[in-house]
């Protein structure tokens, strides 16, 4: 499927909700696309077929992340590494701390899960500040992997996260707002 025909695909199951979480937010909410089996299919094709040949693990950014790259794993074959927030992983961990609105978050990956100079792809549902993949990405990079690039469903130009991300990344979105 040609990538204009998935995004009119996944734009027209995508739930808008004005007014959420807060007033004058608009939510872009993907669980229709991920309950309709042909949209999160083309979805999933869509976010690794830019960076195809060029990655060996898909980084799923919890929680949507997590669906994301699951499904991408099993189209494309590549593994999964689930970035974590704090105090979720058993094992030995490295951790990154990273900005929010209002406070500080952590994400977290088990330590030596990957070989060195494993090529990872960062894929999330949606990069509104950079904030967190920023913080995906570094955590990657300090664990010793390779960032092949980040592969998002919805990016909100409004908020800018490109910007903070810079020119270090390759990123990919499927639909902008």
């Amino acid at each position: 499927m040609h990538e204009s025909e998935v995004r009119a695909l996944v734009e027209s199951k995508l739930a808008t909700i004005p007014d959420f979480p807060e007033p004058g937010v608009v939510f872009r909410d993907l669980t229709p696309v991920f309950a309709d089996g042909p949209a999160f299919h083309a979805l999933a094709e869509a976010l690794t077929a830019p960076f195809e040949g060029r990655f060996d693990v898909l980084a799923g950014v919890e929680a949507r992340g997590f669906l994301l790259a699951g499904a991408a794993s099993a189209l494309c074959g590549a593994g999964v590494l689930p970035v974590r927030k704090a105090g979720k992983l058993p094992r030995a961990v490295i951790r990154e701390e990273y900005e929010l609105e209002y406070g500080t978050a952590a994400l977290e990956v088990h330590e030596g899960e990957l070989p060195p100079g494993s090529r990872v792809l960062i894929v999330d549902d949606v990069l509104a500040t950079g904030g967190t993949v920023e913080a995906a990405a570094r955590l990657s990079e300090r664990a010793g992997w390779r960032v092949a690039g980040i592969s998002v469903a919805i990016e909100l130009e409004a908020l800018d996260g490109r910007a903070r991300l810079g020119d270090r990344y390759e990123i990919r979105s499927l639909l902008q707002y």
